[in-house]
């Protein structure tokens, strides 16, 4: 819990530093795109006109998953029995309905936003606070949005491709969307009206540390077979992000390196350990 609610510090603080390095990283980026014929088409073909300033974060991002992260991840896969975790990621799906549903009504999505409501009341009762996905269980799965998909559902383009410290990529829309689930998010609010911000850090720790550890060996395995990993991890990023917005119809073709979505059994810890997690 300690170790989480550090890691859950440094990217609850990471949303201001971030948007005061996107806003830098712009000025120079900008001031620094090379001359015609040395890369400038391709990075305007990527939408990526940040790319060394993104490099640059997206190696630091690296080290920091490889010294931190992903260490604290595997532990807790090898300490923490497969029924718990799943009942810490059940507990914090629940901890974020409220914002799946405000976020279902900004997007005209009444019935999700229904669904969304009865999946929050009966498993915050019946499903101990969110442990166990009661309502799963009988047959009604639930969902994720967020205020980034929510833009570009209201029509907001992405941006420039971003990578921002410890965030990973942020285009300025998935930016803006992620500060304002921050401001929003109840939970958050109350905690910390409440004086009792450590539990938000970590809350925010404990989400780092699962999500990572259920893309063990995966994350791996695309490192492994990239010619440019920085490349594979933009256009993976933004298929996944398509398919969000597209409330998961977008075509399977176009995820050209089929990461696992977050919720996918086979992207547990467990399996990915068959499957060369430790390889670097």
């Amino acid at each position: 819990m300690e170790l989480g609610s550090m890691v859950g510090m440094l990217a609850w603080r990471l949303p201001r530093i971030g948007i005061a390095a996107a806003l830098l990283a712009a000025a120079v980026g900008c001031a620094s795109l090379p001359e015609e014929g040395d890369g400038r088409e391709a990075r305007i073909e990527a939408n990526d006109p940040l790319e060394p300033f993104n490099r640059a974060m997206f190696s630091f991002n690296r080290s920091l998953d490889s010294y931190l992260l992903k260490p604290v991840a595997e532990g807790y896969v090898a300490v923490i029995p497969r029924p718990a975790r799943t009942g810490i990621r059940n507990a914090l799906d629940n901890l974020n309905a409220p914002i799946v549903f405000m976020n279902d009504l900004l997007q005209g999505e009444l019935e999700r936003a229904v669904v969304t409501l009865t999946r929050f009341a009966f498993n915050s009762t019946l499903g101990m606070g969110g442990l166990v996905d009661f309502m799963a269980e009988g047959g009604m799965e639930g969902h994720s949005e967020d205020f980034g998909q929510t833009l570009a559902v209201w029509g907001v383009p992405e941006g420039p491709y971003l990578v921002l410290p410890l965030l990973g990529p942020r285009p300025p829309r998935d930016l803006a969307g992620f500060a304002v689930d921050s401001v929003a998010d109840p939970f958050n609010r109350y905690m910390r009206g409440q004086d009792h911000g450590e539990a938000v850090y970590a809350r925010t720790g404990i989400d780092m540390i699962d999500q990572r550890s259920r893309v063990l060996g995966k994350f791996e395995e695309l490192e492994r077979t990239s010619l440019d990993f920085y490349s594979a991890v933009r256009s993976s990023y933004r298929q996944r992000r398509e398919i969000a917005i597209n409330n998961g119809q977008a075509d399977p073709q176009t995820d050209l390196y089929n990461l696992p979505p977050l919720d996918d059994p086979a992207a547990d810890g467990d399996a990915s350990s068959k499957n060369g997690s430790n390889a670097e």
